[in-house]
């Protein structure tokens, strides 16, 4: 599983040991100490995975994962400072896919790293279309429809709703969602399924305030409906 790395850290020391042990793996790494770098170097050569500080110079981190995130679907996996569940949201907004709280143990990390790498090389189905009504998830390019129309998600937001739509009508705690798109983390909690929710609905409901599509089953989670009803 061998993977190209943008690690983007502008404490160089800190930098250095997560280049050590990413290359420890096998991978193969670029670091850059700013934010412009960061995101002249995802445009010169796509990579496999980001490591992003969300402090850096010329732009921050959350900059950074916005530009990534308008133009590619490569996973991002943030480091920061900012433990608080409103610091966390806001960088998965964004769309980021994965956060990991300083400090942190390297071994963590290398976790994290494998986790995401693992998800994005999942090998589905070539044939695999999954509709739900008039929404379409088609695993194996990455692409989601609704009525013909493309629609944009992030990597996270994909796996939510592939999850979703494979079995409709089946009510998945927001556990169930948070382990599928996140893995284990301490920090992330059940709340964040609810921001992707949010962001979801905005992108596949005729109206995200009254929602037809994905539905909240009250003190449960949430289930996938084909929007008939």
């Amino acid at each position: 599983m061998c993977a190209y790395v943008l690690v983007a850290e502008d404490d160089v020391k800190q930098a250095e040991l997560v280049r050590r042990y990413l290359e420890r793996e096998g991978h193969s790494v670029l670091v850059v100490h700013d934010g412009r770098s960061a995101i002249d170097e995802a445009r010169r050569r796509e990579p496999d995975l980001v490591v992003l500080d969300v402090m850096m110079p010329k732009a921050d981190g959350l900059d950074v994962c916005r530009v990534i995130r308008a133009e590619s679907d490569v996973p991002v996996l943030m480091l920061t400072a900012r433990a608080t569940e409103d610091d966390l949201l806001v960088g998965l907004d964004l769309g980021a896919d994965d956060y990991v709280t300083k400090p942190y143990s390297p071994r963590e990390l290398m976790a994290r790293v494998r986790t995401l790498l693992r998800r994005v090389r999942r090998s589905p189905d070539p044939e695999e279309t999954l509709k739900v009504g008039d929404l379409l998830v088609d695993s194996a390019r990455h692409r989601v429809s609704v009525a013909g129309s493309p629609v944009d998600c992030t990597p996270a937001e994909f796996r939510i709703l592939e999850t979703l739509a494979a079995q409709p009508e089946r009510v998945f705690t927001r556990k169930q969602l948070l382990e599928e798109v996140h893995g284990f983390d301490r920090f992330i909690t059940r709340r964040t399924v609810d921001v992707h929710m949010l962001n979801l609905r905005k992108k596949i409901e005729p109206d995200p305030r009254r929602p037809t599509r994905i539905l909240t089953v009250y003190g449960v989670g949430y289930k996938l409906t084909d929007g008939s009803g």
